[in-house]
């Protein structure tokens, strides 16, 4: 062997430089939107704007709009037309897509529209569902997400806080309303007279929101949860202007009796109601309840679901409102912020090029799901009524 030859067990050929190999991701074909109108709770948001329609339509995808689907936000067919949606009259065609995109939840009827296997993106609202509703949507198989579960990558649920940002804001807005129209008081003080009094039940988004709406209006306020931990974040993000505490019963109706607006942001899935029939009886003449997460279930046992319409009724002198779409009463504002976030959330589905490989790839997609292809996915629903419960993470892995 001559000094200038290298040794090697390789065979020329073998040494040749070849083509990388990479994983070849299966796309699936684009997806087709169905957005129909909404007919429950005289609900006036909806999913997707026509600014977000053209987005979508650009990077390939068919959105099927009902006609006068975004009526209530003042967005009108025509604006959806020239954004490049197809807009039908037949609600059977916007519920026959593979994705149905809708705010309420689909009635009885609706569901029979849906196309099985197909996927729903839609608020859930525990507390006005029973059993029958989760059965009826296994039939189709179909894959199910609910507002009230989509999470990030944080482990956060962002949708129900932005939801909540709008609602706590709203809730006293709409509680200073009231207020005025019921014993012709202002929620804020003003130079020589003393400001309204609002005990707000629950530190989370909602009452967060609520409490920073309230301190701008310039009312009293006091703020009651279950969690210190919430508390004690409260307490630092606005300077330790509000008073906070553990529910106690004791304080608490001390409070309420002082109260001229309480509003009701404490939520959770099952429980029974913290202000009892007792408390609203000592409440102020004319004194106003707002109870926002009242779709979770009774946090104040003489709220009853009101509508759009017929938003609030008196009981024992007290003005109660237990509007479960309350930011239905600001549409637009909450369509775009909803459609915002969709918008994002659809363009995912794009970079893992379906819809099932996200549910795949990303642990928090899986968690967002209460119903894959027919079979109950969360534990909370199954528990409350009683069906069969299945582990995602063993349904996709």
């Amino acid at each position: 062997m001559s000094s200038g030859t290298i040794f090697t067990p390789f065979k020329e050929e073998e040494l040749m430089p070849l083509e990388e190999k990479l994983e070849v991701v299966r796309r699936e074909p684009k997806f087709s939107i169905g957005v129909p109108k909404e007919t429950c709770l005289e609900e006036r948001r909806t999913c997707l704007t026509p600014d977000a329609v053209q987005v979508l339509v650009h990077h390939g995808h068919e959105v099927i709009i009902e006609s006068e689907a975004g009526a209530g936000s003042f967005f009108t067919d025509q604006q959806y037309a020239d954004a490049g949606a197809r807009i039908t009259s037949d609600p059977k065609e916007a519920f026959g897509q593979n994705l149905v995109m809708k705010i309420n939840p689909p009635t009885f009827d609706e569901i029979d529209f849906l196309k099985p296997n197909s996927h729903l993106i839609s608020a859930l609202q525990i507390n006005l569902r029973d059993a029958s509703y989760f059965l009826k949507l296994a039939e189709k198989k179909i894959n199910a997400i609910a507002f009230e579960f989509i999470s990030d990558e944080y482990s956060q649920l962002p949708l129900v806080r932005l939801i909540g940002e709008i609602a706590g804001t709203a809730s006293v807005l709409y509680a200073s309303e009231l207020l005025a129209l019921s014993n012709g008081n202002m929620l804020g003080g003003i130079t020589g007279v003393r400001p309204a009094e609002v005990v707000i039940i629950g530190a989370g988004i909602v009452g967060e929101f609520a409490v920073k709406a309230a301190l701008g209006l310039g009312a009293s306020v006091k703020v009651f949860d279950n969690s210190l931990s919430k508390l004690r974040r409260l307490h630092m993000m606005i300077d330790g202007r509000v008073p906070t505490s553990i529910i106690d019963p004791k304080e608490l109706s001390k409070s309420i009796r002082r109260a001229d607006v309480l509003i009701a942001a404490l939520p959770e899935a099952s429980r029974v109601p913290v202000v009892t029939e007792d408390m609203v009886l000592k409440m102020k003449k004319g004194s106003v309840i707002i109870d926002v997460t009242v779709d979770y279930g009774n946090l104040v046992e003489t709220t009853e679901i009101t509508t759009l319409t017929d938003p609030y009724f008196i009981k024992h002198d007290v003005i109660h409102c237990g509007l479960p779409n309350l930011t239905s009463r600001i549409p637009r504002t909450t369509s775009k912020a909803i459609s915002n976030f969709f918008l994002s959330y659809l363009l995912g589905y794009d970079k893992e090029g379906s819809i099932e490989n996200m549910f795949m790839h990303k642990s928090e997609m899986k968690q967002s799901l209460y119903m894959y292809k027919g079979r109950h996915t969360k534990k909370i629903i199954c528990d409350r009524f009683g069906l069969p419960y299945h582990d995602i993470n063993l349904l996709l892995f």
